[in-house]
């Protein structure tokens, strides 16, 4: 049973000097000019609905390194800070559609995934508790009647089927205001939800069927590079190199050479970043599917050699991604460090930050007992700490280290937020919703 009023901080093994202390001394350094940035962004270019930020902290550098704009995992959040969830919720709803009364959630087709519907049942009592009526239409092509589904935690979902009614989507005897999407559309762009008049959230052209990892960490490159003159550091300590690769084919061995000549260059930038702050570490690549999610089609390298020599099951694992789709286009990552461990047996960790519109609503550690310090740890095996990320990212203490556990969670909120900021110029890039200028149809609720 975990204890929510004392949250888990995971030991940063690193010690405290150089480039750490630089980034985390610089932002509390700056904080009123940093908040004053961030609200200036967000008058420019409004944040995506939610969105969950991976980061990494290898001590030498802090930065993201995935944006999942579909979030699952609110079950694994405190639930002491909920209030704040719902209060995002209510801010965003101010622009989506300042009159709902009702939001149609879209789901993901998971249905034998009960920690999936764990998240969902915890993401519906925030949307209620915010004062709207929730149901959930899904997708699943063999559902035509409500189907009811029971979780281990005693809390109920109802899966209804989707209508679409002229340029409407409703489920039986409700009719939205809005759409929200929790469903990344992996499978695809579902004609039933194109060409809609109500606001969808986050936008259709966020899903996987299109959006590219490789567009929104280019996005990030020049947030940091901003945000970095802003606050007079390197931009690499907060920003992953990268580069994209596409037209391989793992299963006919085709792209190979491409994709490891990235991998080079990669870590060769990489390599003389390191000689330039005295990092003695080894370079290490992460190479991923450029759309998609759950930790598929990724692997960690330290030679291009590694990627020259894939064995059958190696390129088998790297060729599909959900939804049994073909991987065509990889980006190469700058690995960085995870060095916080927790508990007896130092378990590798790393930070999930989540958000609703711009807000930083609480978060969580992914803990692996089985993973190194170079992997990826969203994979089977892992389990979640949960953390109060909540008051220490409103309220750093600049009188105390630059790594005490409110100044730690405060860097994380900074660093998540300019991954968020980089999500939000994504949807305005792909059209995304505008701020409401008028209401739509109001729901019948």
């Amino acid at each position: 049973m975990v204890n929510h009023s004392r949250p888990a901080v995971p030991h940063l093994t690193t010690a405290l000097t150089g480039p750490l202390q630089k980034i985390e001394t610089h932002l509390l350094q700056n904080q009123a000019a940093i908040e004053r940035w961030f609200r200036s962004q967000w008058l420019l270019t409004p944040a995506p609905f939610y969105c969950s930020v991976d980061l990494r902290n290898a001590g030498f550098k802090l930065a993201p390194v995935d944006t999942n704009l579909f979030p699952a995992g609110f079950n694994n959040l405190n639930p002491a800070f909920r209030s704040l969830a719902v209060q995002a919720v209510q801010a965003a709803i101010e622009r989506i559609c300042p009159s709902a009364g009702g939001v149609l959630i879209i789901p993901e087709n998971h249905t034998r995934n009960l920690f999936y519907f764990e998240s969902l049942a915890a993401l519906v009592e925030i949307m209620t508790l915010a004062g709207l009526r929730v149901r959930l239409g899904s997708l699943l092509p063999d559902l035509h009647e409500p189907k009811t589904v029971e979780l281990p935690s005693g809390r109920q979902l109802t899966l209804e089927p989707l209508v679409r009614q002229e340029n409407r989507i409703t489920v039986a005897g409700f009719e939205p205001c809005f759409v929200l999407l929790n469903n990344d559309l992996s499978a695809g762009l579902p004609p039933i939800l194109q060409d809609l008049e109500q606001p969808v959230v986050p936008p259709l052209s966020l899903g996987w069927w299109k959006r590219l990892k490789s567009n929104h960490f280019t996005h990030y490159h020049n947030i940091a590079t901003e945000f970095a003159e802003l606050i007079k550091i390197d931009p690499w300590l907060i920003d992953p190199v990268f580069r994209k690769c596409g037209k391989i084919d793992f299963e006919k061995r085709t792209g190979e050479e491409c994709l490891a000549n990235y991998v080079e260059e990669v870590l060769a930038a990489t390599r003389l970043k390191y000689r330039e702050n005295g990092i003695d570490q080894e370079p290490f690549a992460i190479v991923k599917a450029d759309a998609g999610t759950y930790g598929m089609a990724i692997m960690s390298v330290k030679s291009a050699d590694e990627v020259r020599t894939l064995n059958r099951k190696q390129r088998n694992k790297m060729a599909r991604i959900k939804e049994g789709h073909a991987v065509t286009d990889i980006m190469v990552q700058e690995g960085v460090y995870t060095f916080e461990t927790l508990g007896a047996k130092n378990a590798v960790a790393e930070p999930v930050v989540y958000m609703i519109d711009h807000f930083v609503i609480g978060g969580f550690y992914r803990v692996h007992t089985e993973r190194r310090t170079d992997e990826n740890l969203n994979a089977p095996g892992m389990h979640f700490e949960p953390l109060a990320f909540a008051g220490p990212c409103c309220y750093p203490d600049p009188h105390q280290a630059p790594d005490a556990n409110p100044n730690r969670f405060y860097a994380y909120g900074v660093m998540a937020r300019l991954a968020l900021l980089a999500a939000a110029r994504e949807s305005k890039e792909a059209g995304g919703l505008a701020p409401a200028t008028q209401d739509l149809k109001q729901a019948t609720v």
